[in-house]
């Protein structure tokens, strides 16, 4: 920890509350689709709908929502309501507008993290609501570089090192996905801090197994981190 000279986070669910956010829509629409169908599983057909468009929409608010749509339109064959679609709509609108709901302590942190650390943001997503999120959050000040990429994954990673002139081995990650935030970086060899959240989507879970060899720190709090830089 004493090479370290950039500190990277990861944005949704390491700075801010995110997750929290699509499950409250998940719970609303498993209602809504069932005034139509006796389907038990429609937020797994959902989820396997979000996976397909991933390709086509990304990360995000806006794919999560016409994945919503269309899952609907075919659980349903076609017959939901115009009035149900645009509640769909009407729920991603209120999403994307949520306030940005700091999580305890982040700003405490870096506040002095950047008396001596180059600090950067690393987040995937949609572009605009990544973006929007960042400058609403109030933070904005604190981080010398941000990346809003569409995948992470290793390549991405090192990409983002080398364009901005960094050392691997002076690089540290921060972030709750062992998936996006911990595995790549642990691989290209950089640091990788992993602060769990209490939600998380089932598409960034790994397996235990996945785990095996891999090293980086677990923490409880972002607070935490403090004590270990030192």
């Amino acid at each position: 920890m004493q090479k370290i000279k950039t500190i990277a986070f990861d944005a949704d669910d390491t700075l801010w509350v995110n997750e929290p956010l699509f499950r409250i829509n998940e719970e609303k629409f498993d209602s809504l689709l069932k005034e139509y169908v006796s389907h038990s599983d429609i937020t797994e057909k959902l989820y396997q709908t979000e996976l397909k468009n991933l390709k086509h929409f990304g990360y995000g608010i806006k794919g999560f929502v016409i994945s919503m749509i269309e899952t609907a339109i075919e659980l349903t064959n076609g017959e939901i309501k115009g009035c149900d679609l645009k509640k769909i709509i009407d729920w991603g609108k209120k999403q994307i507008d949520h306030p940005v709901n700091l999580l305890d302590g982040v700003e405490e942190v870096l506040r002095i993290l950047k008396n001596n650390y180059q600090l950067m943001v690393i987040t995937k997503g949609d572009l605009f609501d990544q973006e929007s999120k960042i400058a609403r959050s109030g933070l904005a000040d604190y981080f010398d570089i941000v990346e809003i990429v569409s995948e992470k994954e290793e390549s991405v990673y090192s990409l983002i090192i080398e364009k901005h002139k960094l050392k691997v081995d002076e690089f540290l990650m921060v972030g709750n996905s062992l998936k996006s935030d911990i595995l790549p970086l642990v691989n290209i060899g950089a640091f990788a801090v992993h602060i769990p959240f209490h939600t998380t989507w089932v598409h960034e879970k790994v397996e235990s197994k996945d785990l095996i060899g891999k090293h980086y720190v677990e923490l409880a709090d972002i607070r935490e981190l403090l004590t270990l830089l030192k």
